[in-house]
């Protein structure tokens, strides 16, 4: 997905794309976010595009597949191999690791839809057979591409 921001009164261009927009976060002007993609996204362009014009949430709900949680005495090293695994297979896609007393848990996608979570998953489970969705607060900032 390609998401980009115009800033009012600015430029298109010049700095990365999210220090534009997190500069926009912090002023009372008007943002604008332009969204570009393909139909293998669905309806995911229209939700990013329509929070970003309520300029009122900076996090919504949404997906991600979690391919690793475990709590055991190797979890840690676990979730750091996962991880590695992960953006070795997959370089396309975010991966997100932390820590949920008691568990090491792993985290990959940004999914505003549960069909794209469900394709995402599909995609995994070759090597991931366990992974599963769960239901995540997706900040906008994690859609922008830098």
């Amino acid at each position: 997905m390609h998401l980009f921001a115009v800033l009012r009164g600015g430029s298109s261009r010049g700095g990365t794309v999210v220090g534009r927009f997190q500069a926009a976060a912090g002023r009372a002007g008007r943002l604008v976010l332009a969204v570009r993609a393909g139909p293998e996204y669905g309806e995911t362009a229209g939700k990013v595009a329509d929070a970003a014009r309520a300029e009122q949430r900076q996090r919504f709900a949404g997906y991600r597949v979690c391919i690793f949680s475990d709590n055991g005495p190797e979890a840690r090293e676990g979730a750091f191999e996962a991880k590695k695994l992960f953006e070795e297979t997959f370089p396309d896609v975010k991966v997100y690791m932390g820590y949920e007393n008691p568990y090491f848990k792993v985290s990959v996608g940004n999914c505003l839809t549960a069909e794209e979570a469900i394709i995402l998953k599909g995609r995994v489970s070759a090597t991931f057979p366990k992974a599963f969705l769960k239901n995540e607060e997706i900040a906008v900032s994690d859609l922008v591409e830098p």
